[in-house]
């Protein structure tokens, strides 16, 4: 499968703290890093692993970003956010419990309340936002973001046996979203199968064409783009917390064939199976 370069945004791992507003996002992103959203005020909407999040203000969302997601147009009412990026490479040298991985690695957000964190976690988030100017503090924010990240995913336990997330339902008005969300949350469900674009529209009871160009409008890839990336999302997953072959892996992840599975993990990772799994293990 030939993937369109310009249909999935690739952000090179690194650690990145911002606070603002939620940038316009016309098409879905990944990267190789843990993400982790403050919502100071306001709220944030995402299109994640085929469903709709919303995370809201005194909500902190933690995920991997290997999985495509994409953040729905702002509405009218103004979004503060602190935003986080920590390489997963960092995050593996931290030595999490198995079960916790696991958690992290999922194509599903944990989203918590602040208040059962920490005092204050804006101030921290804001004091991580000013020491990594400063290359001196690199090591103690690392350290501060290990223990909020291990605090994150202690009291998601706590909470619930699964992940907790605030799914919605978009606006009725919103019939397109409606419809490209039923799109990615089928494809979210089904991808470890041979499924073709044609399956997919026929999930939503549209015509393939139709269904096409609806997806591509709102999501801003192709079908056949978001089904291949969420393949490769799990060959990385697997790569990464198991002792699979790579033969095993692909097929597990929905590939048919290996050299479907080398040609595209490559384009989408920029290296081979056998490489990630070195450079993360």
């Amino acid at each position: 499968m030939v993937l369109a370069d310009d249909e999935v945004e690739l952000n090179e791992p690194a650690l990145w703290v911002q606070r603002g507003a939620p940038p316009v996002m016309m098409r879905p992103h990944r990267h190789d890093d843990l993400e982790l959203n403050l919502v100071h005020a306001g709220r944030l909407e995402y299109l994640f692993g085929g469903s709709f999040l919303r995370v809201e203000a005194g909500e902190v969302a933690l995920f991997w970003g290997g999985t495509p997601h994409q953040l729905v147009e702002p509405g009218a009412t103004p979004t503060d956010v602190s935003w986080v990026h920590i390489p997963l490479t960092e995050v593996l040298s931290w030595a999490l419990p198995t079960e916790q991985m696991a958690v992290l690695l999922r194509a599903r957000p944990v989203v918590v309340p602040t208040d059962a964190l920490v005092r204050d976690a804006a101030a921290l988030f804001e004091s991580w936002h000013h020491d990594v100017l400063d290359s001196g503090y690199g090591t103690v924010v690392m350290l501060e973001a290990q223990a909020f990240v291990r605090r994150v995913l202690t009291r998601a336990a706590q909470d619930d046996a699964e992940v907790r997330t605030t799914p919605y339902t978009p606006d009725p008005r919103a019939g397109a979203a409606g419809r490209a969300a039923a799109m990615a949350q089928f494809v979210a469900e089904h991808y470890r199968s041979p499924i073709t674009a044609a399956d997919v529209a026929r999930a939503v009871h549209l015509s393939p064409s139709h269904a096409m160009t609806l997806f591509k409008r709102v999501v801003g890839t192709t079908v056949g783009t978001y089904i291949a990336r969420c393949r490769v999302a799990e060959a990385q997953r697997l790569l990464i917390t198991s002792d699979r072959t790579t033969a095993e892996i692909a097929h597990a992840s929905g590939f048919t064939a290996q050299s479907s599975f080398y040609d595209t993990f490559r384009q989408v990772c920029g290296t081979a199976p056998g490489d990630y799994r070195r450079t993360f293990r």
